[in-house]
């Protein structure tokens, strides 16, 4: 099966340093790799409410969520690339996130199904030098693509704040060359046995 990445910007600056990353991983991609590259932060996604309980249909929203989720279910691998904010994913991504939680039910309930097998992976930059600070980001990617019953590839974290400057990460950078290269094991909570 041929492999087609979905890649979400997550961050707040337009050219920031997650997407640098992101890039600088994705030009290691074969060239008949297919690619999507949708800026969350240009989307229409209006915060997201839980209506699973009320009465009547809960139709997609009149915004860019249909694309979203289409572009979502056409992908093998979802690739999250969200600075560290506040030491998780940022808002437009957990915005994004939360809309899975609708489309497990609607407008296609096999949505989990559909999902499983596939890959998720994310793509971080941060300030700090020290990445356990990135824990709960990855846990956050992890634990949905664990739920989700999903492959998960981790998290290419690297090192920048000003524009530019995770470029000079030469630990990230390298980590880049070969990221998406390697094989994604299944994810699974801590307390699932094998």
């Amino acid at each position: 099966m041929a492999r087609s990445f979905l890649f979400l910007l997550g961050s707040a600056r337009a050219d920031g340093n997650t997407e640098l990353l992101a890039r600088t991983a994705a030009e290691q991609l074969p060239d008949d790799t297919e690619q999507r590259w949708l800026n969350l932060a240009q989307l229409r996604l209006p915060d997201y409410h839980d209506a699973r309980h009320a009465a009547g249909p809960w139709p997609l929203e009149e915004s860019d969520e249909a694309l979203l989720w289409e572009a979502t279910l056409a992908a093998t691998d979802v690739v999250i690339a969200s600075p560290l904010y506040w030491y998780s994913v940022s808002s437009s991504t957990k915005r994004y996130l939360d809309y899975w939680s609708k489309w497990l039910s609607t407008p296609d309930p096999r949505f989990k199904e559909k999902m499983a097998g596939r890959t998720l992976w994310g793509v971080a930059a941060m300030a700090h030098r020290e990445e356990v600070v990135a824990e709960p980001l990855v846990l956050t990617l992890h634990h949905t693509a664990a739920y989700m019953g999903m492959r998960f590839g981790g998290v290419l974290l690297g090192n920048g704040s000003r524009p530019g400057q995770v470029l000079t990460d030469e630990r990230a950078t390298a980590q880049a060359k070969t990221f998406f290269a390697q094989k994604a094991p299944l994810a699974r909570f801590p307390y699932d046995k094998e």
